[in-house]
């Protein structure tokens, strides 16, 4: 194994099957420890809860490193929300991942629990200095194989500075060709502000596919067409590879016609790239991250936790079968 996962864990045994998420959250006081005492499959907001014999699968590997862009240039739409916990989850079923914090509020650093304060190397390196990768990622504490670059502030610098240097769009393509030279990596994920920027535009050329997050509600459909005509020119110009390849339907509410019509109508136009299972609205997700965690590892039997391990199984189920 090359040189940035000699660092990983060894797994758990075929003999042991892979413990409950929550076995790999940090402690965060007495409330937590409450969630669900008096109902145990009702947690104390009425969000339902899995059985207590969830746990996690041992995921496909890939025969080569897959490499995704989460954007929507509509903002809330659960980007970075979709990133850490799409990533955390396929961490946790055994492959190694990388996330790629291209956005300098540094919201997925502060998920993954890593330090993101000003002066924090990260990205702003990487695309400014020619750092490798390899020198900045930091191993997330919620799993051995689960890696981030993180952004700090000075990020926001980077949009301008790069505006005149040489082959600025490719900078970050050719840092992650590097990087899964050197690490054996599985699955890079890039988390990106809601512009079409230099950063964003660094991460589309890097990556080979785009995953979409759409909010099941009104103007979804809008902003999808207005992201299909950016990858149209991204692959006409800079990258041919780029290819839509999956849509999750986020902050799903299954009691109002609205979030049935707006999945049924993406289901529609885009039936093959819309995965099964929707990531419903729940408090947990969003309460995750003030505790430096993902909903995979704050609470594992959340409805949102289930499905987003739904969805990274799906996930990984299709890049199996399509590189086999």
């Amino acid at each position: 194994m090359a040189l940035f996962f000699r660092r990983r864990k060894p797994h758990t045994s075929p003999e042991e099957p892979w413990k409950d998420h929550a076995s790999v959250s940090r402690e965060t006081g007495p409330r937590r420890a409450a969630v669900g005492d008096h109902d145990p499959d009702v947690d104390e907001y009425g969000d339902e809860l899995a059985p207590p014999a969830h746990v996690i699968k041992q995921l496909p590997r890939p025969t080569e490193p897959r490499i995704i862009v989460v954007a929507n240039q509509k903002g809330g739409v659960g980007k970075t929300t979709t990133t850490v916990n799409l990533a955390t989850a396929l961490a946790l079923g055994g492959l190694n991942v990388l996330v790629v914090d291209n956005d300098p509020q540094g919201n997925a650093s502060t998920a993954l629990g890593i330090e993101h304060s000003p002066g924090t190397k990260g990205t702003y390196e990487v695309l400014m200095d020619g750092v490798g990768i390899i020198e900045h990622a930091q191993p997330s504490p919620h799993s051995p194989n689960l890696h981030v670059l993180p952004a700090a502030i000075d990020l926001s610098s980077a949009e301008l500075e790069l505006v005149n240097e040489r082959g600025r769009e490719h900078r970050m393509r050719d840092a992650i060709n590097q990087y899964i030279e050197e690490s054996g990596v599985d699955y890079v994920f890039f988390d990106c502000p809601p512009s079409l920027g230099l950063l964003t535009l660094n991460a589309l050329v890097a990556s080979t596919e785009i995953l979409v997050p759409i909010q099941t509600e009104y103007y979804a459909l809008e902003g999808l067409t207005q992201l299909l005509r950016t990858i149209d020119r991204v692959k006409g110009n800079l990258n041919d590879d780029l290819v839509l390849s999956t849509i999750l339907l986020t902050m799903y509410d299954g009691r109002t016609n609205l979030s049935r019509e707006v999945a049924d109508e993406v289901r529609k136009h885009f039936s093959a790239q819309t995965l099964p299972v929707e990531i419903p609205r729940s408090v947990k997700i969003a309460e995750a991250p003030s505790f430096g965690e993902t909903v995979m590892t704050y609470q594992a039997r959340s409805v949102g936790a289930v499905a987003y391990q739904e969805a990274a199984e799906e996930i990984a189920r299709r890049g199996a079968q399509e590189e086999s």
